[in-house]
């Protein structure tokens, strides 16, 4: 395995404090995803210096907080390596909020360091003078990395009751990382998920949009479930754990969401769209009537849509995000049949989610197929409507297209309204079809003067070719849409 590079801005900052006299070590999840043979998201360097010494030695450095980080701001075009975090040594005594620490007091060692963080994977310290071959790493990290498991630094009960976002973290890391997590830890976890109510939900917010940003959340959602987190992060979610549906469906409501977040995960379909997946059917347990083949779930969508609003508000999340899933899950139970929907009905779902939104809400409902038990995502039935939706959003050629209508035609030329408008503007379309540039008010005005002087029938006859060809030509750009979905 080839471990990543270490970045020129970084290894700058780091020359920089050693030349000050300082210590300075690349640390945490920067370390752990070199030597798992991934370019870090993002570089974070530890030191013994202070806040204030690191700010000499980075004039354009940002330091807005208390817990000795200092944002090190560098010419790099590189995102992850444009603002670097670089912290003091530090210790943390007890917490006092189930995330935060009563006091923070800067350490004398690296070690000291790295004995106040999560999971031992995350505890390791690289020099890069040193290189990786000799690593800080007092809590056996490289072998929980070697050996794919989730361990906390010290004692679990500990870790979890300092920051009860680590519990979440903990699932996210197992499944983005596809490692199993160690029995004392996931013990502790199990045992401590009460802990997630006493921290402050947009926190929770924040590490599960990351959890639906990495690839396995399907499995971070099942691991969720059977720890117990789910219910304490998602209870709506967790409502449907049993709710059996009607002769449609094989699965009960829980399992049919996982399985369609599972498709949309497999397939890498945008962040809004796994969102969407996994909450499509979260009122179904509020709205379902009867027992059996024959229950029913009216206005599941419309209450889910209510619902995804209020799990947005209630993590606090990009109110743009909110409204596309919300969006979504509102419109995911669209008519797709060939009996059933017509161009004037596809053209009105167009308008009411918008042309942006339509691939998504296809997508959304390829993963709802999916989630039932299908054997195909896409049957005839669903190309055509994809069809149907790309031909309404497709502007046909015609004459009014034009950069002139009648009204600048029978101005210009000061004749009489009638039919000879209509074939001069024909006639003007047939050139516009062979160079598209002669599209300007100016240049179709004079060609208009030069049309006047022929005679009506000659006018007709250019009428009916620029007719004639402007049907071929959209009836070509209909068959290359067909034969885009199979038709």
């Amino acid at each position: 395995m080839t471990t990543p590079t270490i970045p020129k801005p970084v290894v700058d900052i780091i020359d920089t404090l050693k030349h000050a006299g300082f210590e300075a070590f690349i640390v945490g999840g920067s370390v752990r995803d070199m030597l798992l043979g991934k370019v870090p998201k993002d570089w974070d360097i530890t030191t013994n210096a202070t806040p204030e010494k690191i700010q000499e030695c980075f004039p354009h450095s940002v330091y807005e907080n208390s817990f000795g980080t200092v944002g090190v701001k560098t010419e790099s075009d590189d995102p992850t390596t444009k603002l670097v975090q670089v912290t003091t040594f530090r210790t943390e005594a007890e917490y006092f909020d189930y995330r935060h620490p009563k006091t923070v007091s800067f350490a004398s060692s690296v070690e000291q360091d790295l004995s106040r963080r999560d999971f031992t994977i995350n505890a390791i310290a690289l020099d890069k003078d040193r290189g990786v071959d000799n690593l800080i790493d007092p809590y056996n990290g490289q072998q929980d990395l070697q050996q794919k498991i989730i361990r906390t630094v010290g004692n679990p009960d500990h870790r979890f009751k300092e920051d009860a976002l680590r519990l979440i973290r903990a699932v996210r890391f197992a499944a983005a990382l596809e490692f199993g997590i160690e029995k004392n830890t996931l013990s502790s976890l199990q045992s401590n998920t009460y802990l997630l109510s006493k921290i402050a939900r947009e926190r929770v917010g924040s590490e599960l949009l990351l959890m639906f940003e990495n690839k396995n959340t399907t499995q971070a959602v099942e691991l969720m479930k059977t720890t117990g987190i789910l219910q304490q992060a998602l209870p709506e979610v967790a409502t449907g754990i049993g709710v059996t549906q009607n002769k449609h469906h094989i699965y009960d409501v829980y399992q049919h969401n996982l399985l369609s977040l599972q498709w949309a995960d497999e397939h890498r379909y945008p962040v809004a769209v796994k969102i969407a997946a996994l909450l499509h059917d979260i009122a179904k347990p509020q709205t379902k009537q009867g027992e059996g083949p024959d229950s029913t779930f009216y206005g599941h969508d419309i209450a889910g849509g209510k619902m995804v609003i209020n799990i947005s508000k209630r993590f606090n999340w990009n109110k743009q995000l909110g409204q596309e899933v919300a969006l979504l899950v509102r419109n995911h139970m669209f008519y797709y049949s060939i009996g059933d929907v017509t161009e004037r009905s596809v053209r009105r779902l167009v308008a009411r989610v918008g042309a942006e939104n339509m691939d998504n809400l296809v997508k959304l409902r390829i993963c709802d197929r999916m989630g039932s038990g299908v054997p195909k995502p896409e049957p005839y039935r669903l190309r055509h409507f994809q069809f149907l939706v790309e031909k309404v959003q497709k502007d046909p050629l015609s004459v009014a297209l034009l950069k002139i209508n009648g009204n600048d035609i029978i101005k210009s030329l000061g004749v009489s309204p009638g039919p000879r408008v209509g074939y001069i503007l024909s006639a003007l379309f047939e050139e516009v079809l062979d160079n598209p540039a002669a599209n300007t008010k100016e240049h179709l005005v004079a060609q208009a003067k030069k049309l006047n002087k022929l005679s009506d029938d000659q006018l007709l006859l250019l009428r009916e070719k620029s007719k004639q060809r402007e049907q071929d030509i959209n009836n070509r750009e209909i068959g290359k849409i067909k034969n885009k979905y199979y038709l």
